[in-house]
């Protein structure tokens, strides 16, 4: 059915930012619809005293006048009196669009944005159950399923579309035509894996975009785009999440800290810690 079990979400993009950084993600999986819309979902926690409300967001990625790609997020709670909560993130590629005619998608006026835009929309009770269905229905064979899935894709979207609550948001990120193509988005993507993976010593921009295979600026442009950070922001914060969890969870004294994730002094890292979370490391344990 196209569902992968057991894959870790990389920690990047629409999705990482809509949870926030108190969100603490487990096991991922991905339902690969069709090749034009993907989905995943994976169960989140948060502390017992900062449980956000169930919400969604609709981002919306403009690459050229008539071509752009879409994401869904949603956070949700089966049981609102727990920690636990399952999260969505699907996204609708550019090629999606293709089948529908321009002067359609240029009278919708949340598509007429030249730059990247963010919707918020409330979860009503058909898009709830339309998302247990997409995670938990067993089609009884594959193309059924296919069809089964593709219909709750466009359903949440037509829902979320209808369920607007908030004005746009645009962001400050012009459209990327580049990212029209799947191989470059995916190279946005290693990126922020290895990214990930080196939070030790994060490369630099030039050593990143050489592994990568993609042009300085075009990484930069496309970074941003695709997850709303630069890219020195998105390491510090994936630095400062990891510190968070040593610090609070695994109790490693904060010398240790800095010296594991690679910073220079203890003073540097308190400054950057401080500037992403607004408190010194020492402050999170008192």
């Amino acid at each position: 059915m196209g569902k992968v079990a057991d894959t870790r979400e990389r920690q990047h993009g629409p999705l990482d930012n809509f949870l926030g950084a108190d969100a603490r993600k487990g096991i991922a999986e991905q339902i690969k619809i069709n090749e034009h819309i993907h989905a995943t979902w994976v169960d989140v926690a948060f502390p017992e005293d900062d449980q956000p409300e169930e919400h969604g967001n609709l981002y919306v990625y403009p690459i050229d006048d008539t071509k752009f790609s879409l994401q869904l997020c949603y956070l949700t709670y089966s049981d609102t009196t727990t920690e636990s909560a399952v999260a969505y993130s699907i996204q609708f590629f550019p090629s999606f669009f293709d089948q529908f005619p321009e002067e359609a998608l240029a009278g919708n006026t949340y598509f007429s944005t030249k730059k990247t835009a963010v919707l918020q929309f409330s979860i009503e009770g058909s898009s709830a159950t339309l998302l247990n269905e997409l995670r938990l229905a067993e089609p009884r064979d594959a193309f059924t399923g296919l069809l089964l899935r593709s219909r709750q894709a466009a359903g949440l979207l037509d829902a979320a579309l209808r369920h607007i609550s908030k004005p746009v948001t645009v962001a400050e990120v012009p459209a990327c035509r580049f990212l029209a193509y799947d191989s470059e988005r995916e190279k946005i993507l290693e990126a922020c894996t290895i990214i990930e993976r080196n939070d030790g010593r994060p490369p630099t921009i030039r050593e990143l975009s050489r592994m990568v295979a993609m042009n300085e600026c075009y990484l930069k442009k496309g970074f941003k785009a695709l997850t709303g950070k630069t890219i020195h922001e998105y390491q510090q914060e994936i630095r400062i999440n990891k510190a968070k969890d040593m610090l609070k969870v695994r109790g490693i004294s904060v010398t240790d800290v800095a010296l594991t994730l690679g910073y220079s002094s203890i003073s540097h890292f308190s400054t950057a810690f401080k500037r992403v979370t607004g408190l010194k490391p020492c402050e999170l344990l008192s």
